[in-house]
């Protein structure tokens, strides 16, 4: 596994100076926004998953006979540390044939991700943390804008978690609603998620876990602490969107 993208991910970092806010997605093209889907090189859009539809970011699987495990991520160039992420989802449609249960109406925002060069070209997830979002059935409460570690861990309330996720206090969101999410990183130190507005979980000091295969050799000099990287947008078996993608960067970690 390489890792020659590491200085300029600390450069791009390290560039980040003011409270600056941009949109990461134009409305009409994909551009600044990379694909990396399971079993496939990165840069290769299998099946045509990601693409724009009436301003936004589509997942789709409309080419897929099957789901095969292709789970896939779409990169934004850049990486960053400290900033405020705002965006809205959807979920639309019914989950593609193959696709495993759990992943009905669940898809996600990947944070402080490895950076893509790095990931195997069969890895099925960025090593991350993710904001994951779940959509309800109709009937069953589901909560939204949870947080899963694949590959890592963070700490909650003083205490190490080490669950895969952990879920957060939102209500349920039925149906093909859009859905408003805010996530402010404060680097390696602490992140706040919120949905429509309200607070619905924090966390602190995400890391490394040295036991996963895919983390443990993007640990350098015994450093686990996570304080920046790069940001990707899921596709895990259900059709969703993504629109109104920006984002503030945060000078030297100050958002107010």
């Amino acid at each position: 596994m390489a890792h020659t993208a590491v200085p300029v991910l600390l450069a791009a970092l390290l560039s980040q100076q003011s409270n600056e806010t941009i949109s990461l997605f134009d409305g009409k093209t994909l551009e600044g926004w990379t694909p990396k889907i399971a079993g496939f090189p990165l840069g290769e859009n299998y099946k045509n998953t990601f693409r724009v539809e009436n301003g936004a970011i589509k997942v789709s699987y409309d080419g897929y006979e099957n789901f095969d495990n292709r789970f896939g991520h779409l990169f934004y160039k850049t990486p960053f540390s400290y900033y405020i992420l705002k965006l809205e989802y959807r979920f639309t449609g019914k989950q593609v044939p193959g696709g495993p249960g759990w992943a009905v109406r669940n898809s996600g925002v990947m944070l402080h991700c490895q950076p893509p060069q790095t990931m195997g070209k069969d890895q099925s997830f960025p090593v991350s943390i993710e904001i994951q979002f779940l959509g309800g059935d109709g009937k069953e409460e589901r909560a939204t804008g949870n947080v899963c570690t694949p590959g890592t861990h963070v700490v909650m309330n003083g205490a190490l978690v080490t669950q895969h996720c952990i879920n957060s206090t939102s209500r349920t969101y039925h149906g093909d609603q859009w859905v408003r999410v805010e996530v402010e990183v404060h680097g390696g130190k602490n992140t706040i998620c919120k949905i429509s507005g309200a607070t619905v979980i924090e966390f602190e000091q995400p890391q490394l876990d040295p036991n996963d295969p895919d983390a443990n050799p993007l640990i350098k000099n015994g450093e686990k602490l996570l304080t920046g990287g790069y940001i990707a947008l899921q596709s895990e078996s259900h059709p969703v969107e993504f629109r109104n993608i920006t984002i503030t960067k945060l000078k030297n970690g100050v958002s107010r």
